[in-house]
This record gives C-alpha cells, structure tokens and sequence, in this order.
C-alpha cells in the first residue's frame, strides 16, 4: 500500500500481517503502546505475562520490523510499565538513538499491602537519528504560582497577573504529573481497559511534529492516538486488531469533525490538574474558541452548552 492509500485510515488487522504490506519511510512520528507484560483482556483478545526473556523475545520479533517505517529524521514514542521498561530500553536503543525516558503519573490504581502503589508508567522518547523536530514551546505548562516572587519594581518575577489568578508557563519536563486518566464522565472515555488519556497523545504529537505530518500507531486500541493527530491537523494510521475497539476508533473519529477539543489543552498551553474553573473563565473572557468553551463547560456541569 501506498502513504495515500492508508492516510487517515484505521486497519482491522494482525499488526503482524500488516506489516508486510505498509509502506517504507513514510512515518514522521511513531507512538506505540503495546501490551505490557501483565495478563489483560483486550475485547475479544488476551495478553498473557511471561517471564522478562520471553516478552524481550515477543517485543524484538515485531518491533525492528517497524523501522523501515520511518524517514530519518522520525520521532518514536514507546508505552510501557516498570516490568517492561528495561527491555524496552534494551531492544529499543540497539536501533534507534535513546532521547529521554518520560515518567507521567497515573492517579489511578490499587494500593498495595505488601508493595508500593503502581502509580507511574514510562514513555521512552526515541529518534532515528539526531536530525529530529522538536518544539518545546508547542507544550508549555501552565501552573498556578505557588511563591509570587516580584522584582526590585515589584513586577512579577517570570509569572503573569491575570484577572483569574497568577499563572506560571513552565518549560516541558519528562515528569508529567497533570494527566488524568479517561474515566466514565469524560467524553473521550471508552471501555477499553489501558487507553491513554488524549492530553498525553497531545503533548506528543505537539512537541515531535508539524501540522500535515503522519502519525502511525501499531497498536491502535480505541483510537487516542489516530483522534489527536486529527484534531492537531496531521495526518494518521493505526492498526488493530479487535473489531469493536477499531469501530470505537472511527466512532470517536467522527465526532472529532464537530469537537477538536483536548481536555487540559487550551488557549495553545497544557494546564495542570483541578484548574478547569481558571481555564472556563479564560475562555468565558474570549481567549478561546467556541468548541473549547462547549467542552469546558461539559465537563464542569455535566451538560453540553455554548
């Protein structure tokens, strides 16, 4: 298949048979979120855990067949937890150049008698070569000043003063603690049991392309990353498996042509957790769109208004 034929396309199949059809060097930015070594139901499919070197073998029999997807200066992104990072680092940087590892906060979870709370994943930030685009300003965060320092003058010293309280645009790091991961009252939310909030697919896909680049996801799930990359104006593909999840994808496609709205995304900056009543009276006082406005008053009151 060509790029065109399979632009903005999700693909019902075994990424393994998939593979040998796609097309070479075509893939600006990879994000892969694969199954972690945990056994999960996934809809009519399963994961089952095996021991490190059997999940090394399993990751390493599919993944250096995704590298002539990429042209050279391609970004990759890839998904995994405590017991799968070491050997996605492994396999991973036998290939590609190892940028960063990326750990975000899940808030959700079960606590533990017996270990630590399993409240983080990792996100390894890998390059083809050192020839990449990177836009750190794309993804700055916007957090309320704890200690409002001012100058000699008394100006605020690197914060703003707005009308809804004092704010701060940080720099990006690879710690992200304001995600929160899709629950039943979010509009993005479906039943699939590992989906990765849209406001961290966002972050990606801001920082590591430009507006029309391609987006390809080998493990689609319901949609997040092929949804993102239409809302942020790129162009994507993903492959599934599991019919139900590839129709929640195109489901979630559709409605992404009335809303392009991100959760934790507005006004052209991410914002950290519990600040939706800062970001409604933004965007009440005309520093956003209409969707953005509809969306934020959703999730605040439970109703869809504009």
């Amino acid at each position: 298949m060509s790029a065109d034929e399979i632009a903005n396309k999700t693909i019902h199949q075994d990424l393994f048979q998939a593979l040998n059809f796609l097309p070479v060097r075509f893939v600006d930015l990879l994000f892969i979120d694969p199954p972690y070594n945990l056994t999960r139901n996934f809809g009519a499919t399963s994961f089952k855990q095996m021991s490190a070197e059997e999940y090394a073998a399993w990751f390493s029999s599919w993944f250096p067949r995704l590298l002539s997807i990429l042209k050279p200066t391609a970004s990759i992104y890839i998904c995994g937890d405590w017991r799968s990072s070491s050997v996605i680092q492994s396999v991973a940087g036998k290939h590609l150049v190892v940028q960063n590892r990326i750990t975000w906060e899940r808030e959700k979870g079960r606590g533990a008698k017996h270990n630590w709370k399993n409240c983080s994943e990792d996100i390894w930030f890998c390059t083809v070569s050192e020839d990449f685009y990177f836009n750190p300003d794309a993804v700055r965060l916007k957090r309320r000043v704890i200690a409002p320092y001012r100058d000699a003058d008394g100006a605020p010293k690197d914060w703003e003063q707005t009308e809804n309280g004092e704010f701060r645009l940080t720099c990006p790091s690879n710690l992200w603690t304001d995600l929160t991961v899709p629950f039943w009252s979010m509009p993005e939310n479906t039943d699939h049991p590992t989906q990765k909030p849209e406001k961290l697919l966002a972050k990606v896909v801001l920082a590591s392309s430009r507006n029309g680049d391609f987006v390809f996801d080998p493990f689609l799930g319901s949609g997040t990353t092929s949804v993102v990359a239409k809302k942020l104006g790129r162009r994507y593909c993903g492959v599934e498996l599991d019919m139900n999840y590839c129709c929640l994808a195109e489901k979630r496609l559709a409605m992404a042509e009335d809303d392009t709205t991100i959760q934790g995304y507005s006004d052209g900056v991410f914002w950290e957790r519990n600040t939706l009543a800062y970001q409604n009276e933004t965007m009440r006082n005309g520093n956003a769109d209409s969707n953005q406005m509809s969306l934020c008053l959703r999730e605040g009151n439970g109703k869809c208004e504009k």
